[in-house]
């Protein structure tokens, strides 16, 4: 099977460079770096640098890795943190995120999985160990790990039993894989035994790193003066929406004419800003776009804003007095909640959120978020808190209780990464 999987990524390479060209035309970044992602690499200005390395997809687990990052740059100050990614965005958000450590964060794009070009990564950097995020398990990447003796951590690691399922109709080319990692920190007791059940075998549950990401003051700043500037106005945030969910929270927006409130939506994806701003014309809501409002937040006559910066999603969060979370109205899986729980607000989400399964139930529990069968239940239950300001009040002091008592995971990540970096760095002496 890992002989068949390696020879269609070999196939397949044209076409996934043409992809990548044309995605290229809405995101420039697709279309720079490219030799990075066939194992090709500029020359390291310190050779002899010592390497952590962090896999960090795209923008969730770029954020999602910022406290990581910054503790073991704290323990181990001779060494460099090399991040790597695959999107464009994700990549930018490194550049945001880590550039207060100048020089001592490398950024790169993994290369595609085959043997020769993650052979010639490793070669290259000579990372002490490789942390990945969350769920990036890639087989041939894993296999030269083992045979450069770089030691494997899946870090904030999740499966859903969906995943499960899904991974084990591969079960011949990813058990093996996860055999092969070193140790697993996983977010939850549930996922733990999926993982194992996956084939992980040193797996401890070590919590959700993103409820350890500290918000960027000046950005909360910049919300909280947004906020100041529309007075009494309510708002609602619709975060991290996702293709199809625009047009039903659109359709049942329209209807309700021009309510007093202003609805802000931030598409999860930079690429879909222009066609989101399409559909908020055609249903004839006034419109404007982030991108307009340069530092004010003048939008009396303003139905929607639409949240079309990068790097703001806090501002976004501190200006909101309720949030709800995309990806959750159809079948997606659902988007992170845990930055609006860490600003105290009160959380709306739909039925779908097999990806942050455990944390949505919990918060569902906890009185710090209620689910939305649909998009007019979303809009009925936002206006019902809009009317009782206690029962908001109650759910936003929830929120931060419940971001607050999640906290933690950063040091026992770092503690569970430890053995394995002091042994490479006596085999490295």
């Amino acid at each position: 099977m890992r002989w068949l999987y390696s020879a269609l990524w070999w196939f397949a390479m044209p076409l996934v460079l043409l992809r990548l060209w044309r995605r290229g035309r809405q995101e420039p970044g697709y279309r720079a770096h490219v030799a990075e992602r066939l194992g090709f690499y500029p020359r390291l200005p310190d050779p002899q640098a010592r390497f952590i390395w962090v896999h960090a997809v795209s923008v969730g687990e770029t954020r999602a890795a910022e406290p990581l990052v910054d503790a073991l740059l704290s323990r181990y100050p001779d060494c460099k943190i090399l991040l790597t990614c695959m999107t464009a965005t994700g990549r930018a958000t490194g550049a945001q995120v880590f550039g207060k450590h100048g020089a001592r964060v490398v950024q790169s794009f993994l290369p595609y999985d085959t043997g020769w070009m993650c052979c010639r990564f490793l070669r290259h950097f000579r990372p002490l160990a490789c942390i990945l995020m969350e769920t990036e398990v890639w087989p041939n990447l894993i296999r030269q790990c083992r045979r450069h003796d770089v030691p494997v951590m899946l870090a904030n690691a999740r499966l859903s039993e969906r995943s499960l399922r899904r991974g084990q109709r591969f079960a011949s080319l990813l058990r093996p894989a996860a055999e092969a990692i070193d140790v697993v920190g996983a977010q939850s007791d549930g996922d733990a035994q999926r993982l194992r059940a996956f084939g992980a075998r040193h797996v401890e549950v070590t919590g959700s790193l993103k409820f350890d990401v500290q918000p960027p003051t000046e950005v909360v700043e910049r919300g909280r003066e947004w906020k100041r500037a529309l007075g009494e106005r309510k708002v609602l945030l619709c975060a991290s929406t996702r293709e199809g969910e625009e047009v039903l929270i659109l359709d049942a927006l329209a209807k309700l004419g021009q309510p007093d409130w202003l609805t802000v939506i931030v598409p999860r994806h930079p690429q879909r800003f222009d066609e989101v701003a399409a559909l908020i014309r055609a249903r004839g809501l006034r419109l404007r776009r982030r991108s307009e409002l340069a530092q004010g937040f003048a939008v009396e006559d303003v139905d929607v804003v639409l949240g079309d910066s990068m790097g703001e999603m806090f501002a976004y969060y501190a200006l909101a007095d309720v949030s709800f979370i995309g990806g959750s109205l159809l079948p997606l899986g659902g988007q992170n909640l845990i930055e609006a729980l860490a600003l105290g607000k009160p959380v709306l989400i739909g039925e779908h959120t097999f990806n942050f399964l455990r944390i949505t139930e919990e918060a569902v529990a906890d009185g710090a978020a209620v689910r939305v069968g649909d998009a007019v239940e979303l809009l009925r239950q936002w206006t019902m808190l809009i009317v009782d300001p206690q029962r908001m009040a109650g759910m936003a002091q929830a929120a931060s209780a419940f971001a607050s008592r999640h906290q933690g995971a950063t040091g026992r990540t770092a503690d569970l990464l430890q053995p394995l970096l002091d042994q490479q760095w006596l085999d490295r002496i």
